[in-house]
């Protein structure tokens, strides 16, 4: 893979927003031991999102059983028991942050005999019983392509459900080593199926990054696979190195090609297709309902 090695450019770094709204945020978290994915995974975008009636919450621990290159999340420890109590924290902190949209996400646990299926759909009721009317996003592991764990999720009532592919099949090896493309693509097909099929409007969602050595070809191969697979929402944005032991990024990609790719998908009949370099699954993830 091409190394740039250059500095980050000045239109890739993005300002801290309002801290006031940031740290009263992070302790009504804190104050029930909740994890976000803003910070576990450094997103750039915490200042902003964490002033918004919206959040992403980080379930089933702070650690994860993969090892992807370019995730900062913790790999290096024993995964921990799950709480129960976790789904009705959540909820607490939803109604105290008066949130509209929530977004729950997870590491990845290939250790649990579900993969963490049940946790996600007691979190899901949790919210739905405690807010009426919020909308609620997954963004869920593969669950090893377990198709009964993945109808768990399905079935508690998720309006949105979303698994990134990440990246192009030929940079799976160093990108998401424990992964498989076509497994992933067969997960979010299926979601596809179960949201389309008659009094459903379950909404399926995938992600890609770039700047991690993928050419344009690659990309446009992905978003018609998507298409495909039934996907009606599809992110791009770009890879930025959270850690000095994450993969370096291989390229700062112009905006012209983002909205080349966003185009693209677009005229491949994606339905939204939000591209850009600070785009992230759940960035402004409650305007793309």
């Amino acid at each position: 893979m091409a190394v740039n090695r250059q500095r980050l450019p000045e239109w890739a770094r993005k300002k801290l927003g309002h801290p006031g709204a940031l740290h009263r945020t992070k302790k009504i978290l804190r104050d029930r031991g909740l994890n976000t994915v803003c910070e576990s995974a450094r997103c750039p975008n915490i200042g902003e999102c964490f002033t918004k009636p919206t959040a992403t919450f980080l379930i089933l621990g702070a650690v994860c059983t993969r090892t992807c290159g370019f995730c900062s999340v913790d790999k290096s420890g024993a995964p921990t028991a799950l709480d129960a109590n976790e789904p009705g924290k959540i909820a607490e902190a939803a109604v105290e942050l008066g949130l509209k949209h929530v977004v729950l996400t997870s590491v990845t646990r290939d250790d649990l005999t579900d993969g963490g299926a049940g946790h996600f759909a007691l979190s899901i009721k949790a919210l739905k019983e405690s807010l009426p009317g919020i909308t609620v996003e997954v963004l869920t592991p593969d669950f090893q392509g377990v198709g009964k764990d993945l109808l768990t999720v399905l079935d508690a009532g998720p309006d949105i459900f979303n698994h990134n592919l990440e990246t192009v099949p030929g940079l799976y090896s160093t990108v998401r080593p424990e992964a498989d493309y076509l497994r992933s693509l067969a997960v979010i097909e299926e979601a596809s199926r179960y949201g389309a099929e008659e009094g459903r409007s379950l909404k399926s969602k995938s992600g890609i990054m770039v700047g991690l050595g993928e050419s344009a070809d690659e990309v446009k191969q992905v978003l018609r696979d998507l298409h495909s697979s039934g996907c009606r929402s599809v992110t791009i944005g770009q890879y930025l190195q959270p850690t000095r032991s994450s993969l370096p990024v291989a390229e700062y990609v112009e905006s012209e090609v983002f909205t080349e790719y966003e185009e693209f998908g677009l005229a491949l009949g994606i339905e939204s297709v939000y591209s850009g370099t600070f785009v992230r699954s759940s960035y402004n993830a409650e305007l793309f309902k």
